[in-house]
């Protein structure tokens, strides 16, 4: 594979470390997701396998952080079963978990919506209540003016040229965006990345979150983004009150939304050439756009 990950390399790690699940089937799980490669070791398991160096190190978070996490969530999150480190070629560390059936809500999207916005937002609650006393800084912690600086702008013009949104209104929706207060509390637990690949659904209903990759501590409005890439207008209210944040954190998570969306729609996004990632992902593009187009309606 071009990540350098495929079902071989995974039987050699399997064999020389974990020799207990030797013999089990190795096939790879079709994702859409851009940090790690992902393989089905039997019927109960998974391994991930970060797939580039930025995703280095989210094994050992995971495998560290997910134990403690898990018992406070109303929500099933992947369970560690083995720490594997690097060999056979492969040079980074990676992770054995408890598979969760179901399907991602890109795949399988949700069908109910009003029980999605309510679990989430209950989801995120007990997160940021578990004591976030050395956690490490989540890569979406700080402010979404801090995130990808210098990005923004560019991503506007380019979207605005191939004709897909407002530049005037979009630089003018930021604006208000710079205006906003940042978080002034004690930084708490946030998940980093509560995107539709990364949530899991079973007969239409959102069953499980998984891939914590994002995992660390901050400012918890960027875990508001479900509002503007899965839920609706009508359901978007269920979840703003069952996260029970304030006016100010639900308008940063809007900004994250917005400044998300429009930069990950321009990097991953087809425009005729102007999208700047080495490979095109055209569901994380889709979702992208989602974000921004449903944030960007309600700036004044």
């Amino acid at each position: 594979m071009a990540d350098g990950t495929d079902e071989e390399l995974v039987r050699k790690l399997v064999r020389a470390q974990f020799p207990q699940w030797v013999g089990l089937e190795v096939r790879r799980v079709a994702s859409a997701g851009t940090d790690n490669a992902m393989f089905r070791l039997g019927d109960e398991l998974v391994v991930r396998l970060p797939k580039a160096e930025w995703a280095a190190g989210q094994a050992e978070k995971e495998q560290r952080w997910l134990p403690r996490l898990a018992p406070a969530l109303p929500l099933p999150v992947p369970v560690p079963v083995g720490a594997g480190v690097p060999g056979e070629g492969y040079g980074r560390a990676w992770g054995v978990y408890a598979w969760l059936d179901g399907a991602d809500a890109w795949a399988s999207p949700v069908l109910d919506l009003p029980h999605a916005a309510e679990e989430l937002g209950r989801f995120g609650v007990a997160l940021r209540a578990v004591d976030a006393t050395g956690g490490p800084r989540s890569f979406r912690g700080g402010a979404v003016t801090d995130w990808e600086e210098g990005a923004f702008a560019p991503a506007v013009a380019a979207l605005a040229a191939a004709g897909l949104l407002d530049e005037r209104r979009a630089l003018d929706a930021w604006k208000q965006v710079l205006g906003l207060p940042a978080w002034d509390r004690e930084p708490v637990w946030l998940h980093g990345d509560l995107l539709p690949g990364n949530l899991l659904t079973r007969d239409g209903r959102l069953s499980a979150v998984i891939d914590f990759g994002g995992l660390g501590v901050g400012d918890p409005a960027a875990d508001l983004l479900p509002a503007w890439t899965l839920l609706t207008p009508a359901t978007r209210p269920l979840f703003r009150a069952a996260s029970a944040v304030d006016d100010a954190t639900w308008a940063r998570g809007r900004g994250w939304a917005l400044c998300w969306g429009i930069v990950t729609d321009h990097y991953y996004g087809d425009l005729g050439g102007s999208g700047t990632a080495p490979t095109p992902n055209p569901v994380l593009a889709a979702v992208a756009r989602r974000a921004w187009t449903e944030a960007l309606r309600e700036f004044g």
